[in-house]
């Protein structure tokens, strides 16, 4: 269950009830030119990880898989974009 503080009881942790933020200020940031919006970000569990030391090995093993499911009609649509961004065949 969840407590409910007694307004009555100050809290010391250096933190005001509410902030505003001032956009007039705010900067872009800076990371974002370096991201594609096409890309997708996944976590790969340690023992995952240990063993695919790349995105381009880690891409390679899943566009194999990929090849032995069976494919609804929108997966074969974005393996043929791919393949012809890619120039491979699946």
């Amino acid at each position: 269950m969840k407590k409910i503080r007694d307004n009555n009881i100050p809290l010391n942790d250096g933190l005001l009830p509410e902030y505003r933020f001032d956009y007039k200020h705010a900067k872009s940031n800076r990371f974002a030119d370096k991201l594609s919006r096409d890309i997708e970000l996944v976590t790969l569990d340690p023992d995952v990880a240990n063993v695919f030391k790349d995105a381009e090995t880690v891409n390679a093993v899943l566009r194999a898989l990929l090849t032995t499911m069976p494919q609804p009609s929108r997966t074969k649509q974005v393996l043929n974009q791919l393949s012809k961004k890619r120039n491979t065949h699946y």
